[in-house]
């Protein structure tokens, strides 16, 4: 695998985190945390790190991540 892909790949989960942290603080804001949509938004953060750490395993465990990227 093209490590270009790898750091394009980790980047956008990286985004995705932020965007739904943002969009998260943004309902927590706007509707004082009463609605679901804070939840759903957090949920989705929770669910992109863990993605993003269970790939970053995998890229190290199978070599496609080396020691410097």
């Amino acid at each position: 695998m093209n490590p270009v892909i790898v750091k394009v790949i980790i980047i956008a989960c990286l985004i995705g985190i932020v965007a739904s942290l943002s969009t998260g603080l943004f309902h927590l804001v706007s509707d004082k945390g009463k609605s679901k949509s804070m939840v759903r938004a957090l949920t989705v953060r929770v669910a992109l790190s863990v993605t993003l750490f269970l790939l970053l395993m995998a890229g190290i465990h199978f070599g496609f991540i080396t020691g410097k990227l």
